[in-house]
């Protein structure tokens, strides 16, 4: 998907499709091409399709926090032109677009969450990665998803140049810590925008009871489970993923 890939300003985004936006925000070690089935899909049903690449390791360390880059999403949505947006997110991802969804509630029409993290205090993964052992980052890589075959070698070696990246390794952390200093139990009841969970039954990341607490806490929010499927539905399930969004989408006539 790198070739898609437009600059204009200090935004790096891919835009697919014209109509109803759907902006979709990616994880900490996720790619831009972790969404290719939910970006091939949904421009065909009438959908504006953008992916920015989130300034992750770009920031200054200071400010290298979630809200942050909820005010980054804000920026990058005013300057597109966008209103009544619908934000889907995974992993960090989810968390940026409920912080969002909670600080500018008048811009988001609907928000999607899949493995967020918000809630669970490790949902960035237990333990530091090690830098330099590429066996256990290929493990950390496996364990995300229910089938290890998933993890391709281009994506753990993705993982494995940002883990022995120092400063990159450095900002990972502090954002990993800002995710759980973060956490969004108290916000969640205020927030009335209507919300998609959809969860892997497998995740050993953020186990299937924080996608519980969501439902539970959110007020106008829907749970859907996907079977054998671990952190990234959108990755290890596309189609299965890509019907139950669509299907909420019609019913809630987004």
């Amino acid at each position: 998907m790198e070739q898609d890939i437009i600059t204009e300003g200090k935004y790096r985004y891919i835009e697919k499709g014209e109509g109803t936006p759907m902006i979709i925000l990616h994880g900490l070690m996720g790619g831009l091409s972790n969404f290719q089935g939910v970006s091939d899909y949904f421009p065909e049903k009438g959908y504006k399709v953008l992916i920015p690449e989130l300034p992750i390791y770009d920031m200054p360390l200071i400010k290298t926090n979630v809200k942050n880059f909820a005010n980054f999403l804000e920026k990058f949505i005013e300057f597109k032109g966008l209103k009544d947006v619908i934000l889907l997110g995974n992993s960090l991802g989810g968390h940026i677009g409920l912080l969002h969804t909670k600080m500018y509630p008048e811009m988001v029409r609907a928000l999607v969450i899949t493995g967020s993290s918000g809630l669970y205090e490790s949902a960035m993964g237990d333990g530091y990665p090690k830098r330099g052992d590429y066996e256990f980052i290929k493990k950390k890589a496996e364990d995300v998803f229910y089938d290890p075959k998933v993890a391709t070698k281009e994506i753990v070696d993705e993982v494995f140049a940002t883990v022995n990246d120092r400063m990159k390794l450095v900002k990972t952390l502090a954002i990993a810590k800002s995710a759980i200093r973060h956490n969004m139990s108290k916000d969640l009841p205020k927030m009335k925008t209507p919300t998609c969970i959809i969860w892997g039954e497998n995740d050993t990341v953020t186990p299937p009871k924080v996608a519980k607490e969501f439902h539970q806490l959110l007020p106008d929010s829907d749970l859907f489970w996907i079977p054998e499927c671990g952190h990234a539905p959108m990755m290890e399930h596309p189609n299965d993923f890509n019907r139950i969004l669509e299907a909420w989408l019609q019913e809630r006539n987004f």
